[in-house]
């Protein structure tokens, strides 16, 4: 009878150790009220301490305008639903947080490291459920070529044909592309930040849009012109056409205008002490016409 007695015994004390009080408050604790991390993109770092890290970083410098919950304001739209992949884009471009409300975004150096970044944008993400997580790009047979028809077609018309960006109507800008990543080009496409368009894989199929990463990142016009030449700010052909035919075709009105005073320099020597015998009167002549009025 002792060995089943010690066979119980020795149950009953795992059962005290993997069922214990204190084990499940220590979980429940500062994660309350959010998804499990392993319900989170497999993107995010060291699991739930990187949603407690995300909420406290997200307390500190988006709640005043989003809410404590990211339930919006008055101030900031709501950000519940929106998934992980939108406010990774908006955060690691600059674009937010804004140091004044109401104004547009604009491009700058993120103000969060990478881990900071993907913490704050997992923690939204779990918040509630919708949106899109933050991609896994994979570039592998990718046509940059066929990715420039497609960013011909859909991108250029507003971020120009070089990517260098352009001015819209009502003072909406759309953002140059140079230096930006793969994964903020296809969380962008995806997501339709501001008044960009909303691409879903009906429009733009997943290699479709790896072909317009590939190209956009490697093959777009760069402002330091990476294959030579002279740059121009990298603002495309028509602007870079003009300089060409402002500097060509003055360059070709000034060598006119050198030879054709050269040309005049030369005649005027010429004329000078080699007249023909006869064009001067000689002393003691006169001309018919002097003779005529001398009659």
């Amino acid at each position: 009878m002792a060995a089943p007695a010690g066979v119980v015994l020795l149950a009953l004390a795992l059962a005290a150790v993997l069922y214990a009080p204190g084990q499940s408050r220590a979980v429940a604790g500062p994660t309350a009220g959010l998804r499990s991390a392993s319900l989170v993109d497999a993107t995010v770092p060291n699991g739930a301490a990187a949603l407690v890290e995300g909420r406290t970083l997200f307390d500190e410098n988006c709640a005043s305008c989003h809410g404590t919950q990211a339930q919006g304001s008055a101030l900031a739209p709501n950000l519940r639903g929106l998934g992980s992949a939108t406010v990774d884009l908006w955060v690691s471009s600059g674009w937010m947080p804004l140091a004044n409300p109401g104004v547009q975004p604009a491009r700058k150096p993120s103000h969060f490291t990478t881990s900071q970044t993907l913490a704050i944008a997992h923690y939204v993400g779990s918040l509630a459920p919708g949106g899109l997580p933050i991609p896994t790009v994979d570039l592998k047979g990718s046509n940059p070529a066929e990715g420039f028809s497609v960013f011909a077609l859909n991108c250029a018309p507003c971020h120009t044909i070089t990517g260098a960006g352009d001015a819209l109507s009502g003072g909406i800008v759309a953002p140059p592309l140079h230096g930006v990543t793969g994964t903020q080009i296809e969380e962008a496409v995806r997501t339709g930040p501001g008044n960009m368009p909303r691409f879903s894989t009906f429009t733009v199929s997943k290699k479709q849009l790896a072909d317009v990463v590939d190209y956009v990142t490697h093959y777009v016009e760069h402002p330091d012109s990476p294959g030579g030449g002279l740059t121009l700010g990298g603002v495309g052909p028509v602007a870079e056409g003009f300089v060409g035919l402002f500097a060509g075709v003055g360059l070709c009105v000034l060598i006119a205008l050198w030879i054709g005073d050269r040309n005049e320099s030369d005649g005027d020597d010429g004329g000078h002490g080699h007249g023909h015998p006869g064009d001067d009167d000689g002393p003691g002549t006169e001309s018919p016409e002097r003779e005529v009025a001398h009659a």
